[in-house]
């Protein structure tokens, strides 16, 4: 077995076997169906614990990599086709979608820890909290996200590539001015009705793409004739939906095939059960060819209004070239309370604490 663990680097050895045995199952090296070696057998040859294998194994089972079979073991339920699979639920009427609430999963932010960073910025940065925002957003906080993105979600973007807005309907509107009123875009079917509210009123052509039980319906996005397809591959609201490893890189092939892009709308994607951040296209796609967006409604505060995207590199001068002009429209002030909320630790812990709380919850749910 090929497999190595470093112990001279800062990752942990689970995470380093989840990665490896992953880009084995997506190079196909464990095709569909094919058992997994034990846990056991894993653990001796690297010299590692059982439990360190199980963790590993988890977080590809939680990704939909693969699967375990009681008494049987781990199976390879990921699927690389050269073209796309047929959906096992076809006959999309039949799926029984769980409707989300639209707050059910709102934790809010300590209010203690907020007014503290509000106060220290006002008391630190005095007057220059009034000073006009660049028009991309503010360098701190665009920085700051730069960071956070790359050690939790492994999106590797520079600042340059990062722009603030009040809110993603915002920023939905800019992506049709950045990529343009001729070409056809895609949604999914149900999908946050604001999505389809913005493309409405910019007139642009418009599919939708019906939803099944692991994502947007195989034969669907087959037959797809739009360049932009804008997903919620998370938690898609309100139908609860999830796309599957799989469907993650059936979505890539799609954007792959022209001058395609894909919008990556990851809200909530901080407050996933799994004990690693969900992945992202962003951090996936070989093509350069992945927005990624999310906001801070659900991590800090609706009211706050913050929201921001990812350009890949080949749009990042685009965007300053024909929409450079537009004004942030997110308050200089608000910026740097989040960057200092990010930068000071107190922006993760909270995630890291309505998680776990997550968990225990449904661990409760889940015991006899």
């Amino acid at each position: 077995m090929k497999y190595i663990i470093d112990n001279e680097i800062n990752i942990p050895a689970y995470l380093q076997l989840y990665r490896q045995v992953r880009d084995d199952i997506v190079k196909g090296i464990f095709p569909c169906g094919s058992k997994l070696p034990s846990k056991r057998i894993i653990a001796d040859e690297l010299g590692i614990s059982t439990v360190t294998v199980e963790h590993a194994y988890a977080l590809l089972g939680d990704e939909g990599y693969i699967e375990s079979k009681e008494r049987s073991g781990y199976f390879v339920s990921f699927q690389l086709d050269d073209g796309f699979a047929v959906s096992a639920n076809a006959e999309m009427h039949h799926i029984q979608y769980t409707y989300l609430q639209e707050c059910s999963t709102f934790v809010e932010f300590p209010f203690s820890v907020l007014t503290k960073t509000m106060r220290r910025v006002m008391s630190d940065l005095g007057e220059s909290i009034l000073a006009r925002s660049p028009n991309t957003g503010c360098t701190e906080l665009r920085e700051e996200i730069s960071r956070y993105l790359a050690r939790s979600r492994g999106v590797r973007a520079e600042a340059e590539q990062i722009i603030i807005g009040s809110g993603s309907e915002y920023l939905y509107g800019l992506i049709v001015e950045l990529l343009g009123r001729n070409k056809r875009y895609a949604i999914e079917s149900p999908s946050y009705k604001k999505i389809e509210q913005v493309y409405r009123a910019s007139d642009v052509q418009l599919e939708k793409l019906p939803l099944g039980h692991d994502g947007i319906d195989s034969s669907s996005l087959r037959r797809c004739k739009a360049d932009v397809l804008h997903i919620s591959p998370y938690r898609s609201y309100p139908s609860g939906v999830t796309a599957t490893a799989s469907k993650r890189h059936e979505y890539l092939r799609w954007a792959g095939q022209g001058e395609r892009f894909i919008v990556e709308d990851d809200f909530e994607s901080e407050f996933s059960l799994s004990q690693k951040a969900e992945e992202t296209l962003f951090s996936h796609t070989s093509k350069d060819n992945v927005i990624y967006m999310n906001t801070f409604s659900k991590t800090i505060s609706p009211s706050f209004r913050v929201g921001y995207m990812v350009l890949p590199e080949c749009l990042a001068k685009t965007f300053n070239e024909r929409l450079g002009f537009y004004s942030c429209t997110v308050p200089t002030y608000i910026q740097f309370v989040l960057a200092e909320l990010i930068s000071n630790g107190d922006f993760e812990r909270h995630i890291n604490r309505v998680r776990r709380a997550k968990r225990k919850e449904s661990d409760k749910l889940i015991k006899p």
